[in-house]
């Protein structure tokens, strides 16, 4: 069976790379997350990602308390960094080519940001990993999924969690609560369910940027949703 889509873009949060680690990057999880990947793109997927840093600057949390907002987010965009030279390294012991570009200048260590250069590379057939976020405070690692997304002209953006998508409630405390397979835009937004943050929501719906929400953790779950199969839940107007 064809796949449902010809390029992803990948949102993987900085707390998916702990595992079940307090904070900081488990190898083995990001081991697993990179045989997920190349899973995918040896069905012809392009695939970009976009990290985020909570899982480094959560160690970082005692030393952030009371600090300058607009400073603790430039912090948290170093975080994504972080993460993604991360990623990219186990990504090249497994085989993959990707390349790292950063909505911030390091030149010494990423490359800036660049949409053509970016759709070049998934147009070879390699990963790209966006870092820094949008490059600007008061703005999250989904908005920054959610415009990547749209500026590299993909099909979906996916978001990889630890959950295995939507619940009506925390499954973790309620028994009853139920997944969603499907929800639109606004009933994501009106009931509240943080499945993204409602700048990167409302984005998503206006350029009409379809949303799965599904876990990483579970083997083969990021090739089903590729698929179209019943895997996580899925947003679209």
């Amino acid at each position: 069976m064809p796949s449902a889509y010809k390029r992803i873009l990948l949102k993987l949060s900085g707390e998916a790379l702990m595992g079940d680690d307090k904070y900081g990057i488990n190898r083995n999880i990001v081991e697993h997350i990179v045989i997920e990947i190349a899973a995918v793109t040896q069905l012809g997927i392009e695939v970009a990602v976009v990290v985020g840093g909570g899982n480094i600057f959560r160690g970082m949390k005692s030393a952030g308390d009371g600090m300058d907002r607009v400073t603790a987010d430039y912090m948290g965009m170093l975080a994504t960094i972080m993460n993604a030279l991360a990623l990219q390294d186990a990504m090249k012991r497994n085989g993959l080519i990707s390349r790292v570009q950063s909505a911030l200048r390091i030149e010494q260590i990423v490359e800036p940001y660049i949409r053509n250069k970016a759709i070049r590379y998934l147009e070879e057939g390699k990963i790209v990993i966006f870092a820094a976020g949008t490059g600007n405070p008061f703005f999250t690692t989904d908005t920054a999924a959610a415009l990547r997304g749209m500026e590299i002209n993909a099909d979906i953006v996916l978001k990889a969690t630890k959950v295995d998508g939507i619940y009506s409630s925390d499954p973790k405390i309620d028994a009853n609560a139920t997944r969603y397979q499907h929800l639109s835009f606004d009933e994501a937004i009106a009931k509240n369910l943080q499945v993204m943050d409602a700048t990167a929501l409302t984005l998503c719906r206006d350029q009409k940027m379809p949303i799965n929400v599904f876990s990483i953790f579970k083997s083969g779950a990021l090739r089903r949703v590729i698929m179209g199969e019943n895997e996580g839940t899925s947003v679209s107007s």
